[in-house]
């Protein structure tokens, strides 16, 4: 017997051309000889679909759809869908078979941390759901079921040879490590194989790698499909009266920890532009590696001919910068401008000078040339419905190194996850595939030319030193003594944590981008922006004159 594992991109809300696409699939499947075809968590409605699950039209047309597969679908189907029921509402997967809703099964265990907020929306479920096909019987959980340490994968070991996860996993940076090292504890516990079937695609900052597997009962992988890449997983199954022999399907390999983080950046932007109708991106060119990175992906996602850069100079740009910038451009074959800003920057300086009378230029003037940019930017976004992008990366983003309605400025911040050092290992990696970024913009300490002479330096501690104070702050949780007894100086953690914390008023108006860490700033991370508890201050307690 076969079973296949489908690893679909379905649309948040789309729940016409989701089931469409389960049709589709499903055909696919039975053409290859499949019994069964396994589907992702609320693969009906995409994922997450987060204040939709409270509007009754969508929950009508996501039950109409459970109805029109049951009678349409060729095979036997297990679908993720919202299950409405005696006025509550569970995440489910429902055995579709002989043209009728057979069984139901809901989400046991709801996840509500991190991203995930599921208890604002559905009511845990209690029942259980093992079927026979073909001599085989099979158990039914959901995602969060299999990481749930106080829900056995099966009440009683033996009682189902298989154990089907329907499952919205997102990505984060060794991932599917965890994923593969809990299923096997769960198969060897259980004494059964797991088949894990996951959602693939980009959803606003989210997104799904699906890297579908199967483990057998001894915990070994004898599956797994290709991450970020559309995919029907098959396992085949030899039953007989006395045993059930896994033949297992293709074991495709894992890729390394920078090429995931690059394909994944790749899948979220492509799904962005795709799934809410852009025409192609833009963005500002400088020069730096921010930029220079984002332009690669860009190109590498969508086509060098959906990607415009707009090179934008001021009288603190050095001519270096303007080259690199064009041979960025000019190796991707994208499409390029150059447009000086001085004119509008003196503009700008001479419209205010009678209100700035007295006071010496200090950061203003800075920022005033990186909103006159995004200024540009914006209105080009407008003018050819061109999705406007940040380049702007994790690090910035946490210091608040970065100008609001200017570099901030756009309508999707690709690689805001990403810190700067992880940056450049991306550059590194996208330039082993074809040198896209000149060298020097490898070498060159990076700079926002804003100011003569100026580097980030002067403001910020060096990245590597930057990057882990920041890492063990927000991902970690750590507070000043614990990031201080990492080896770091007393004043350069304090400093760095006033800089993160003040800077959360930025941080909420700054653009989605996306999640390539188990801790990004966004759904991840929701602090207060007025907030009287300072984690770089020593003293906790003190007096108040």
């Amino acid at each position: 017997m076969r079973i296949a594992l489908s690893q679909c991109n379905p649309r948040v809300g789309d729940v016409a051309g989701n089931a469409a696409l389960l049709l589709q699939l499903a055909r696919e499947a039975q053409a290859q000889g499949a019994a069964l075809l396994v589907t992702p968590e609320l693969v009906l409605s995409g994922y997450p679909p987060e204040d939709l699950l409270l509007r009754n039209d969508f929950l009508d047309c996501c039950a109409q759809a459970v109805e029109m597969l049951a009678r349409d679908c060729p095979l036997p189907l297990l679908v993720g869908h919202p299950l409405r029921r005696n006025g509550h509402l569970y995440n489910s997967a429902s055995l579709l078979r002989g043209g009728r809703i057979e069984a139901s099964y809901g989400k046991h265990c709801l996840p509500n941390y991190q991203v995930f907020d599921e208890k604002r929306y559905f009511q845990p479920g209690d029942g259980e759901l093992i079927f026979t096909l073909e001599g085989l019987r099979l158990a039914v959980r959901i995602c969060e079921d299999l990481w749930c340490s106080e829900l056995p994968l099966l009440k009683e070991p033996g009682a189902a040879d298989a154990v089907v996860i329907l499952n919205a996993s997102p990505f984060h940076r060794a991932k599917q490590a965890e994923r593969e090292r809990m299923a096997a504890q769960r198969a060897r516990e259980a004494g059964a194989a797991v088949l894990y079937a996951n959602l693939l695609g980009g959803q606003d900052e989210l997104v799904f790698d699906g890297a579908s597997f199967a483990v057998a009962a001894d915990g070994s992988v004898i599956a797994r499909a290709p991450a970020f890449t559309n995919e029907l997983l098959f396992l085949d199954v030899e039953i007989s009266a006395t045993q059930k022999q896994w033949r297992g399907g293709p074991v495709a390999p894992e890729l390394s920890p920078v090429a995931e983080v690059y394909a994944a950046l790749q899948l979220g932007l492509r799904d962005y532009v795709q799934k809410n109708g852009f025409s192609g991106v833009v963005l500002g060119l400088s020069g730096g590696i921010d930029s220079a990175l984002t332009l690669a992906i860009a190109a590498d996602a969508l086509g060098a001919e959906k990607v415009h850069a707009l090179i934008l100079p001021s009288r603190y740009t050095a001519a270096m910068s303007v080259e690199d910038a064009e041979a960025e451009a000019s190796k991707l074959g994208v499409r390029y401008d150059i447009i000086s800003i001085d004119a509008l920057f003196d503009a700008y300086l001479e419209t205010l000078a009678p209100l700035f009378a007295g006071r010496a230029a200090d950061v203003t003037e800075e920022n005033l040339q990186a909103r006159i940019r995004g200024s540009l930017l914006m209105a080009y976004s407008n003018k050819f419905g061109q999705l406007l992008l940040s380049t702007g990366n994790k690090s910035e983003m946490a210091v608040g190194y970065a100008t609001l309605y200017g570099d901030m400025a756009g309508g999707f911040a690709l690689i805001k996850d990403c810190p700067k050092t992880l940056v450049y290992e991306l550059a590194r990696y996208r330039n082993e595939q074809g040198e896209v970024i000149p060298q020097r913009v490898l070498e060159r300490a990076p700079s926002a030319e804003l100011a003569p002479g100026q580097t980030d330096q002067d403001s910020l501690p060096p990245y590597d030193v930057l990057d882990a104070i920041i890492h063990a702050y927000i991902e970690r949780s750590e507070g000043r003594a614990e990031i201080v007894a990492r080896g770091f100086s007393a004043a350069t953690v304090e400093r760095t944590l006033r800089l993160i914390d003040r800077a959360e008023y930025k941080r909420r108006q700054a653009a989605p981008g996306v999640r390539i860490s188990p801790l990004a700033f966004g759904k991840d991370r929701r602090y207060p922006i007025s907030n009287g508890f300072h984690a770089w201050d020593p003293h906790c307690l003190q007096e108040r004159s």
